[in-house]
This record gives structure tokens, sequence and C-alpha cells, in this order.
């Protein structure tokens, strides 16, 4: 289901792939989700900042992997089993992200969206969409392409970072 036209009395509903990072649950817009694979290390790149692990090959495109625990400056989690790497296709550009593990698809209508409160760390705060309130549970909503296009990240093209 993607989103629906608002209708008199009916809010819209957005899908959202949710996943695990720490204790932390997060969420991120399910259209920008190309495929999700078990993490296997990346060929490191030499003088990367330390989120970005690597790249790998897949099916001949070179695919940047980010580890959002260090991206989002969680605790170091361990490789695991559960561990997964989401692919994304952001505008066109593809990048693996590294993630705990991947909960579900979720939908949520938008009268279930809260601001997110104003902290300041390691995330920018325009990365973070709100907050997704679905009876106990509580996502983080992210707008991945905000998070995957700052300066640190080096994957914006230049026609990209002079436009910001």
């Amino acid at each position: 289901m993607m989103e629906q036209m608002d209708r008199p009395g009916t809010p819209a509903v957005r899908e959202y792939l949710t996943f695990r990072l720490g204790g932390e649950e997060y969420g991120i817009d399910i259209l920008k989700v190309q495929e999700i694979r078990g993490y296997e290390a990346p060929t490191r790149i030499a003088q990367a900042p330390a989120f970005i692990k690597g790249v790998t090959n897949l099916r001949g495109t070179i695919v940047p992997i980010v580890d959002l625990r260090l991206k989002l400056g969680c605790e170091h989690a361990h490789y695991t089993a559960s561990t997964v790497v989401v692919i994304l296709n952001l505008n066109g550009r593809i990048v693996g992200v590294v993630v705990d593990s991947v909960s579900d698809v979720m939908a949520l209508p938008s009268d279930s969206l809260r601001p997110a409160p104003e902290v300041h760390g390691a995330i920018d705060q325009d990365a973070v969409l709100g907050l997704g309130a679905l009876g106990e549970r509580m996502l983080i909503l992210l707008d991945i392409d905000k998070l995957m296009s700052g300066l640190d990240m080096a994957l914006s093209s230049e026609t990209e970072m002079t436009a910001a």
C-alpha cells in the first residue's frame, strides 16, 4: 500500500521499513529500499570516514556501505547473524546501510506522526522526520536522503554539493 490520497476524514498512510540500531527502532520510507541482504564484510577504502565500512560489488555496481550505528553515533555493536545491509536507491545512487536487524514494514497514518523533540547530537535534525507512534511502539522516522547526503558522506555528486 503506497501513500493514499487524503479523503475527508481519512489520514494519508505511508509505509516504512523498520529496523533496529542498538535499543532503538527506526523507520525509513519503504519506497527508498531496493533490497535487504545479509552482511558481508565490504572492501575497505583508504582514508574513508569510519562509518563508511567500504564498498561491495552488487551485480556489477560498486556500492558504498555505511554503518548507520557509527553514522548516528550509537554504541558500537557486534556484527551478528541478524546484521543486515539495506540497499537503498537514493535519487539514482545506490547505497548500502548496515543495521542490527530489520523488523517489518509498518503502515503509519499521518495522524500517528509526532514532531521530533529538539536535541543536539550526531544526527542532523533535518534528517529526522518525526516520531511514529503505533500502540506501544515508537519509531524514529528518518529522511534517509538527507542523512545520506551530508558533506561528510562524500556520496553526493559535485553538483549536489554546490547546489546545497
